[in-house]
């Protein structure tokens, strides 16, 4: 067993880590805080040509005003199915439709609400925080089976141990700091 064998493994954490900082980062975009976003609308799929499809795929997305967001679909008779697609998200939206576009205004958030969407978004970081640990538990149990085989030293085993905790703590950090950003949006605070 070999140095690279032990960089490839800290290569393959990071990215699994990485690509759960992409996936908390996206979760967070779809919480709305009052401004129109278009990516507020990425968890919406519409029904189209038999299938589900993103809403950005149906659909011109655009931001004419601070809190509207107008949709103009690309085949006008998708236009009820993207209203529907709307209405239908758990975002709270209610859209209107003159034929041609959609107008999806976007409604000013209570307090109450601000606080709700909060703890949905602890909620996500902390599962982001939870599959990043799954990540470091699998690699530290590989390596604490390398050390079983002995394919590496104990000392080896402890460096990489220390390796991956640095690796998962650092991306821990980072979800934390886009909840805190997130927070900072949802309460000024």
């Amino acid at each position: 067993m070999d140095v690279s064998d032990l960089k490839g493994l800290f290569a393959e954490v990071k990215k699994r880590m990485d690509g759960q900082i992409d996936f908390v980062r996206k979760e967070l975009a779809g919480v709305r805080t009052g401004r129109a976003s278009v990516g507020l609308l990425d968890v919406i799929h519409v029904e189209a040509y038999g299938s589900r499809m993103p809403i950005n795929q149906v659909a011109a997305l655009s931001i004419p005003e601070p809190a509207l967001i107008v949709a103009q679909p690309f085949d006008p008779s998708l236009i009820k199915a993207i209203e529907s697609a709307i209405r239908s998200s758990d975002l709270g939206l209610n859209p209107a439709n003159d034929g041609k576009i959609i107008r999806i205004p976007i409604p000013a958030l209570t307090e109450e609400r601000r606080k709700e969407l909060s703890r949905h978004v602890h909620k996500m970081a902390e599962e982001g925080r939870n599959h990043v640990r799954v990540v470091r538990r699998e690699a530290n149990d590989k390596l604490k089976k390398m050390l079983k085989d002995h394919q590496i030293s104990e000392d080896d085993e402890k460096r990489s141990l220390d390796e991956v905790q640095k690796i998962t703590d650092q991306h821990v950090k980072a979800i934390d700091d886009l909840q805190q950003k997130k927070d900072l949006e949802l309460l000024g605070k």
